[in-house]
This record gives C-alpha cells, sequence and structure tokens, in this order.
C-alpha cells in the first residue's frame, strides 16, 4: 500500500511540474505528459495495479497537466494503447508511444 501511495503522489508531483497556466499546451509539455503516462503505467503494472484503476489514475493527471481538448484526446488515446500493451517497460512504452 505505501509503495502504491509513494508512486501515485511521485507521478502526482510530476505532472504538477510540468504543468502551465496558459489557455495552450506547448508541443514540450505534451511530450514531457506522454513521459510521464509512461512512466505512471509502468509503475502501476508493477504494483499489480488492474487497467481500469491505471487508467482512471492517469487520465486524471492528463485532465489537470493539458489544457487543449485535442492534447487531452490524444493523451488520452495513447494512455490507452499503453495499459493495452502487454510490455511494461518505461523506456519502451516511450519508445512506442511518445516519439
Amino acid at each position: 500500500m505505501k509503495k502504491i501511495l509513494l508512486a501515485v503522489v511521485s507521478i502526482s508531483i510530476a505532472a504538477f511540474a510540468y504543468a502551465k497556466s496558459s489557455a495552450t499546451d506547448s508541443t514540450a509539455l505534451v511530450l514531457q505528459q506522454c513521459k510521464i503516462s509512461a512512466e505512471a503505467v509502468s509503475t502501476l503494472k508493477g504494483l499489480r495495479y488492474g487497467n481500469t484503476s491505471i487508467r482512471k489514475d492517469v487520465s486524471t493527471l492528463i485532465n489537470q497537466s493539458l489544457k487543449t481538448p485535442e492534447n487531452r484526446e490524444l493523451a488520452q488515446k495513447t494512455l490507452n494503447l499503453m495499459v493495452d500493451d502487454r510490455v511494461s517497460d518505461v523506456r519502451t512504452l516511450e519508445g512506442k508511444y511518445c516519439s
């Protein structure tokens, strides 16, 4: 339980660190959000978190970090692909979905 809380808190802090207050999202922010999502998915899969819980928790981070609806939608689609992928290694997920 402590590992799960630590993982969620760490990921949340990283997501808030990259959030901007402007009405649009920079390309760097979108890329960083993808990397944060990959890290979150990898960590939560390693903790044997359920796919539905992963989607819910990481979606919350995406919605808090990205302001443009198109970017949110794209990030959500990417998140779903990451969660459905059998791979759980963060570098592999980043390579497949964040490039």
